[in-house]
């Protein structure tokens, strides 16, 4: 009788699940709860995690198995499921769900309203009771300017608590109100009904109603200067300066009507970077960047779904715009906008920018990300607590005798098999060592594991150097002749011959045994070894069959992810520099093509093989390529080997860990 495949022994008996909407948690031994989801269906979305444990993704098998009971409940409607959902994440904070982290503490600008007299601070603060708040903004010197402008179109109050309270009692204007910077009811020149509509105006700007107040101040500007009253039709001009002011420091993006929220999202295996544009009156108001790290694998929709969750759960109902733009469509965005119009009491739709203006902005947006990501891991590893904790934990987890300060890791990429090159790059104290970077031209191979094997060969061979080699007799440097005997110096010994504590792969299995293959072969079992698989971010040591995994927040799988994606980096620049040098050594056989018509050529037709395509007619369309040369051109490509196209190679560029 056939046994049935292994699975956590609290898994719940057939029927017991309901199949109404729900949310559930997993718990551990202790009753910490360890993750917190939502479901349509609840039978069917846990029945995901009892599956076989070989069947599940290493990470939700590390989950499922660190728990040890799981409990649900039964909500009526799907958007009952995502708000639970939200609030028991807020409150039980679960290891296994993703993690936020703002990078940092955004200045806003806000306006206290539930004052007497609201005045216009800078804060970092967002529990100020009944404030209004505009932002984030990058910089604090980006709020001043800001008000500093705004205060010259709708003087408002700045000063201190004190001072207005000070001002109010005695009847003597607050001392910015003396020197013009503040508007406020303590300036005596308006009273505190006055000043209120003045704010009301102050927030309906910043709110995207500038169209509005340009226009009334343009009207009352001519109807003045008609009147022949210059003094005030030079008061509205300077107000509309300081309008147009404000309004170029964040350029019209979208129609003038839009207001919108959009995500730009930059993702790997173990992290996400969020940017938020805020837009509101087709500009961008405010900018948040946020990191998050993800636990067990999401991406996509369900991120998506994470990240708007977060950012308007506890939002107030005016700052939900009309319209969210995001990259990916969540699975349940029907009732992510059923849950948003509860919030708002006004109708909002969720979009993912596909073309024109939106798109425009969405690519400039994840572009902000993915440099945020990029910055994020560079932070991580160069950071020295960071660091010593990674290699500390390497050595822990890899079972070495001591922290690996030296690191050297390899990866092999390629063009749909051919144009093979290898890249080798170093850390030391988990630091790059650019200089001691080293790329590998690959010959006749016959696939991945073969081509690291010969890189890892050569690159062995540099330790098994006699001693001797690297000193040098230099009679030469004994020039004067009273000196019988030569003069023995003693070179530097070259940098490629350090001998490293941990080789680490771009790869999984397979690649790791070819690479402990080599290894034995050079006399060097020694030197530790391991290989990250990309899809699964899986350490693979020599010899196992089953990968080691780390926690997704480790500091030592930063630093491998870091090296790999260097690896990567160094081998695809090697790689277009070969393809370059290729095209044009071919091209520069053709009598009459110098180098400057060479670059001509390839950056008019953008790649070889629409250079090969083009008619001799097209080719005499560049400057000073005459009709005979183009035939030289045309003939050559012709009796020439296929070449690798390097317009079209990025989108085929092929690294080791193809087949992790």
């Amino acid at each position: 009788m056939a046994r049935s495949a292994p699975t956590v022994p609290y898994k719940p008996r057939p029927g017991e699940i309901p199949t109404n909407p729900g949310v559930y948690r997993f718990r551990d031994g202790d009753g910490r709860v360890l993750y917190v989801g939502k479901a349509k269906n609840l039978r069917a979305r846990l029945s995901n995690y009892f599956a076989p444990l070989h069947t599940l993704h290493e990470r939700t098998r590390r989950m499922v198995t660190t728990a040890a009971s799981v409990e649900w409940t039964v909500v009526a409607t799907d958007v009952d499921s995502l708000q639970l959902e939200y609030q028991w994440i807020k409150e039980f904070d679960p290891p296994f769900n993703v993690r936020y982290r703002d990078d940092k503490s955004y200045p806003f600008m806000a306006i206290t309203l539930a004052d007497e007299a609201p005045r216009v601070i800078v804060t970092r603060n967002r529990r100020i009771s009944g404030a209004k708040y505009f932002g984030p903004y990058p910089k604090v010197w980006a709020v001043h300017d800001t008000i500093d402008l705004m205060i010259k179109v709708f003087p408002i109050r700045t000063c201190s608590d004190s001072s207005y309270k000070k001002a109010m009692s005695t009847g003597r204007p607050c001392f910015p109100g003396q020197i013009g910077r503040c508007g406020g009811p303590c300036s005596m020149k308006v009273t505190i009904e006055e000043h209120r509509a003045i704010v009301e105006d102050f927030i309906a700007f910043m709110s995207g109603g500038d169209q509005r107040f340009t226009k009334e101040l343009t009207a009352r500007m001519r109807e003045a200067s008609a009147a022949m009253d210059y003094e005030a039709a030079a008061r509205y001009r300077d107000r509309l300066q300081a309008i147009d002011a404000v309004l170029n420091k964040s350029a019209l993006v979208l129609a003038a009507d839009t207001d919108a929220d959009l995500f730009g999202i930059a993702e790997d295996e173990l992290a996400a970077t969020v940017q938020h544009f805020v837009v509101r009156g087709g500009r961008v108001r405010g900018v948040r960047a946020t990191t998050i790290e993800k636990e067990i694998d999401i991406s996509g929709g369900d991120l998506v779904d994470q990240v708007l969750q977060r950012t308007y759960g506890n939002a107030a109902s005016a700052d939900i715009p009309r319209q969210v733009l995001v990259p990916a469509m969540p699975e349940d965005a029907a009732d992510l906008e059923e849950w948003l119009r509860t919030r708002r009491g006004k109708a909002v739709t969720i979009q993912v920018a596909q073309r024109g203006r939106k798109a425009d902005l969405m690519r400039t947006a994840t572009l902000n990300a993915q440099q945020a990501l990029m910055l994020h891991k560079t932070r991580r590893t160069s950071d020295y607590v960071a660091r010593t904790q990674a290699l500390t934990d390497l050595q822990e987890a890899l079972d070495l005798a001591e922290a690996p300060l030296r690191i050297e890791c390899f990866d092999v990429s390629h063009l749909s098999g051919t144009n093979v090159v290898a890249s080798m790059v170093v850390f030391e104290d988990g630091l790059p060592r650019k200089d001691q970077y080293r790329s590998f031209g690959v010959g006749e191979t016959t696939d991945d594991t073969d081509s690291l094997y010969q890189v890892l060969t050569r690159r062995l061979a540099h330790l098994d150097r006699p001693e001797e080699q690297d000193q040098a007799t230099d009679a030469a440097a004994a020039a004067p002749a009273e000196r019988d005997e030569p003069v023995v110096t003693t070179r530097k010994r070259p940098r490629f011959a350090y001998r490293p504590q941990l080789l680490v792969v771009d790869g999984g299995k397979p690649q790791v045994e070819a690479a402990a293959r080599a290894l034995r072969d050079a006399g060097h079992e020694e030197i530790a070894l391991c290989g990250i698989a990309k899809r699964l971010e899986e350490v693979w040591l020599p010899g196992e069959d089953f990968p080691v995994i780390l926690p997704r927040t480790s500091e030592a799988l930063y630093l491998l992810q870091r090296l790999r994606d260097e690896a990567h980096r160094f081998a695809i620049t090697h790689q277009r520099k070969r393809r370059r040098r290729d095209i044009q050594s071919v091209l520069a056989e053709v009598p009459g093509l110098g180098e400057a018509r060479i670059k001509a050529l390839l950056r008019h037709f953008g790649s070889v093989s629409a250079l090969k395509n083009a008619t001799a007619d097209e080719i005499t369309e560049l400057p000073g390529v005459g009709p005979k040369l183009a035939a030289a051109i045309q003939a050559h490509l012709a009796q020439s080997p296929a070449l690798p196209d390097g317009q079209e190679a990025p989108a085929r560029e092929h690294a080791a860990a193809a087949s992790d």
